[in-house]
């Protein structure tokens, strides 16, 4: 699949035969914040890092920015590595897209890394309470600018991007329409490994909820870290990650 000129991206280590990774970084964040991850991470295999329609170097291209748009874009990515199939590994919103890839191309996912995440919501009335504040968020970064944005470590990079490209994205990729990841979670077929911070209060439930459905998940729970728990802890992520992927 052809990949938009509008998206940036890297690749570190070489082609192997082990399957490469794809990783997707959160809201607000940009391919800069897999820094501390990609020596240990790409030491055996080729890793590519990229930045998501608004964010980092990634422009807004044509049209509506969509959940669909993004799907397209990490096809295109994976096709750059030259392979079928590629491991998956994604933090926040990051992870929500690839368990939405995971949903549309079973095919050509070797396995899933999730990283602080969630699988959106199942229930309605929850899902319009995070789409409203989704709207919030994106009209504050229209009035405020980057003031807006939650600082947390994976966002505190001058690489982020502007705010009128992350007002878009929030519009367009962090809102939620429905219920579909969630529904699709016991369909999962590819290993999987879900890792949380254990200060990451928001996303425990998250991480415990997708561990009860996705057959055969393994969770770690990472001490001292937060929502980031790859920049929190580097060291114990890049061990945890590595062990997974050396099981494959």
């Amino acid at each position: 699949m052809p990949l938009m000129p509008n998206v940036a991206y890297a690749t570190h280590g070489l082609p192997s035969a082990r399957a490469p990774v794809l990783l997707t970084h959160g809201f607000g964040a940009s391919q800069a914040m897999w820094a501390s991850n990609l020596n240990a991470l790409s030491a055996e295999r080729e890793v590519l890092t990229w930045d998501l329609p608004g964010h980092g170097a990634s422009a807004i291209g044509p049209g509506e920015l969509t959940h669909d748009n993004c799907i397209a874009d990490m096809l295109g990515l994976i096709d750059v590595l030259g392979s079928e199939r590629a491991v998956l590994g994604g933090m926040s919103l990051g992870g929500f897209l690839s368990l939405l890839f995971c949903r549309r191309h079973p095919e050509r996912v070797a396995a899933l890394v999730l990283v602080d995440t969630g699988p959106g919501f199942r229930d309605g009335a929850a899902r319009e309470g995070w789409n409203a504040w989704v709207a919030g968020l994106a009209d504050d970064l229209d009035a405020r600018g980057l003031e807006a944005l939650r600082r947390g470590p994976e966002s505190a990079s001058e690489h982020v991007g502007g705010a009128a490209g992350l007002a878009v994205a929030a519009r367009g990729i962090l809102a939620q329409r429905d219920g579909e990841v969630f529904e699709s979670l016991g369909e999962i077929s590819a290993p999987t490994l879900i890792v949380v911070g254990a200060e990451d209060e928001r996303f425990l439930a998250a991480a415990d909820a997708m561990a009860r459905h996705i057959p055969n998940a393994r969770k770690v729970v990472i001490a001292d870290a937060g929502h980031a728990a790859n920049i929190d802890q580097p060291a114990e992520f890049n061990r945890t990650v590595n062990d997974f992927l050396g099981g494959l």
